[in-house]
């Protein structure tokens, strides 16, 4: 319990941070005097604010303290939540077993039991573009390099969720989740650049060095840059809430004192690894890709593909960003790595199924398509995150608003390269499933 009172109060001497009250002498046991003595508060006059304190033992546990403040009463909408993104998960599932286990099975024996040519050349589907599947897409560079920050952005987002479950990082503290979660991406560095150079050395390129520069300083040199100008933003507000320019020189130091190199490292170590062969030839001249039907338009079926992975996490992701924006506490982990699996499964299913259906079209452009499928539930957090904005925030000021859509900006970019490069390794394991069962 804590009281305040304003006194008029007396003291010897010249003040110091030593000097006792004459006038309430807590060492003498000396309590208040001249009380009624009423304490004036003029211009250029000294004021002295005291206080007492008197503690009370509580029967509250310390290791419950936070229980008053971590209480969520929402629990059966979690559970909503979970069952929701479990019913999508059920769904894409039973696709892709009908898809595996009685279309491609089925195509794959029909396929092996032709005898002849000319019967192989009636067959339609898949199975026609088996000899320009596996060719590099365009910009395949820009792929590798998306690929690898997605590994590294995986690596990261993973390990934090671990540590968060079993309790390593307190939800109270907010900046040591962000300290653990800049660490980890710069540890992760090594993975990024292993990963886009074993793919990038399957699409017979050459220059290592200069693929993995890009993969070092692309997406944390578009967030840095987002990032610098919010903050600047905050500097000239003369806001407390900025960023100290020593921090900022720290952020650097470890991009490229720590980050950089290891990055470096691990495209050297993939580089020298043996190419990954492709489990059939590819033709040196390209197939014509017929006409397509409306629906497999590629921008319909990407948009379309990232509908799935964000239902999956839209209703886990308003706690969230209810826990950012206004300040209240997100402690429940364990639903969140819970969810956090779903969706990675989600974005694996759908752009297999949409995989499937393009190359049954004899469209063999899977690459791109693949990443930018799953990827697209990044547009849709985007715009979620403008709807909460209208309809749960009263920012009214400019900067603020700057600030909102700036960090959310951000947020849904770190989305896009995660659940891309999921969809896109998940399109990499099944087209070589398939095509490595033909004869």
């Amino acid at each position: 319990i804590l009281k305040q009172c304003s006194i008029k109060h007396e003291y010897e001497g010249k003040w110091n941070e030593k000097s006792r009250l004459t006038t309430c002498d807590p060492h003498n046991k000396r309590t208040v005097v001249s009380s009624n003595t009423p304490q004036e508060v003029e211009a250029k006059k000294e004021i002295i604010f005291t206080y007492d304190v008197e503690y009370q033992e509580s029967d509250v546990k310390w290791a419950s303290r936070w229980d008053a403040y971590l209480l969520m009463n929402d629990d059966q909408i979690h559970w909503f939540s979970i069952v929701n993104s479990l019913m999508i998960v059920l769904f894409l599932s039973g696709m892709v077993a009908m898809i595996m286990l009685r279309t491609l099975y089925r195509d794959i024996s029909r396929y092996n039991e032709l005898e002849t040519q000319e019967e192989a050349q009636e067959e339609t589907g898949w199975k026609l573009v088996h000899g320009d599947v596996f060719r590099p897409p365009s910009n395949s560079d820009l792929l590798c390099v998306y690929v690898g920050t997605g590994v590294q952005f995986l690596g990261m987002v993973l390990v934090t969720m671990i540590f968060a479950v079993f309790g390593f990082l307190s939800p109270s503290n907010r900046g040591g989740l962000m300290t653990a979660m800049l660490l980890l991406w710069v540890f992760m560095g090594i993975f990024a650049g292993y990963a886009s150079a074993r793919l990038y050395k399957m699409f017979k390129g050459a220059e290592w060095k200069k693929l993995a520069f890009r993969t070092a300083c692309m997406f944390p040199g578009i967030v840095f840059a987002i990032f610098f100008v919010l903050n600047a933003i905050i500097w000239g507000q003369k806001s407390s809430g900025a960023v100290p320019f020593g921090t900022m020189f720290a952020l650097v130091l470890m991009w490229f004192g720590i980050s950089v190199p290891l990055v470096f490292l691990g495209g050297y170590i993939g580089f020298k690894k043996p190419a990954i062969e492709d489990p059939v030839k590819t033709n040196k001249i390209p197939r014509q890709i017929p006409e397509q039907a409306w629906y497999m338009n590629p921008t319909f079926s990407i948009l379309i593909g990232g509908i799935l992975p964000f239902g999956a996490v839209f209703i886990e992701l308003f706690f969230i960003l209810t826990s950012i924006w206004l300040n209240q506490f997100y402690y429940i982990f364990g639903f969140l790595f819970l969810v956090f699996i779903i969706l990675l499964i989600t974005c694996a299913e759908i752009t297999i199924v949409l995989c499937y259906f393009q190359l049954c079209s004899e469209d063999y452009l899977w690459w791109w398509r693949s990443y930018l499928t799953s990827g697209s539930s990044a547009l849709y957090l985007f715009l979620y995150a403008t709807f909460y904005f209208f309809t749960k925030l009263e920012i009214t000021k400019l900067v603020s608003g700057l600030l909102y859509f700036g960090y959310m900006l951000i947020a849904s970019y770190a989305f896009f390269v995660l659940t891309g490069t999921i969809g896109f390794y998940a399109c990499f394991w099944f087209t070589r499933l398939i095509y490595s069962s033909v004869k």
